[in-house]
């Protein structure tokens, strides 16, 4: 995907949380580390976390409301192409994207060294939990292509993090967490064919 030396690249983000997520790629963003800027959070309920922090950021946000069922994926896609998207990257989205139009197109990122811990129903405090239960003594983040599956896709981006002696779920989702605001920056500036800023 190369769209430096052209035009800033327009990110579309899907969002079912807080937003921090979306709010650390417009950070950097805002610090010119990439050649983007979030266009547009998508959220389903106008309530989530994230459509007020990305209010509060200036980040349009857009309400799509998952029922009708039938409709949603292409109300979803109408969206993103409204706001002349490149590159979606969801952000703490708890729904399966259709990733047909955007093949190539679509990043995800999840608390842990895929492919272990992953798939539908893992997400935030269950993914620690389970790394725990596992008596892992790494963790960390990928960011993945998005395909058809549940945290399937090709890795683009891992880092890594020590699981600690008395770590808990929270301790160490901030951990991760730490990892994850350098990871998803840096897997969209390798997707978008920009080099590292000295």
């Amino acid at each position: 995907m190369q769209l430096t030396g052209a035009r800033s690249a327009r990110i579309g983000a899907l969002a079912s949380g807080g937003g921090r997520t979306v709010a650390n790629i417009a950070a950097a963003c805002d610090r010119g580390e990439l050649d983007a800027t979030v266009v547009v959070c998508i959220v389903t309920k106008p309530g989530v976390g994230a459509a007020a922090r990305c209010a509060a950021l200036g980040i349009p946000v857009a309400v799509v409301p998952a029922e009708p069922a039938d409709t949603f994926d292409d109300r979803i896609d109408r969206e993103l192409r409204i706001h002349g998207v490149d590159l979606v990257c969801l952000a703490g989205y708890l729904r399966r994207f259709r990733v047909d139009a955007w093949q190539g197109r679509a990043l995800n990122i999840h608390p842990a060294l895929l492919p272990e811990f992953g798939g539908h129903g893992m997400f935030g405090e269950r993914v620690h939990r389970a790394v725990l239960a596992a008596g892992r003594t790494e963790s960390g983040c990928t960011v993945h292509w998005v395909d058809a599956q549940y945290d399937h896709g090709q890795h683009v981006v891992q880092r890594r993090c020590p699981v600690l002696p008395g770590d808990t779920p929270d301790t160490l989702a901030e951990r991760v967490w730490a990892e994850e605001t350098l990871a998803y920056p840096e897997a969209i500036r390798q997707v978008l064919g920009a080099q590292a800023p000295a």
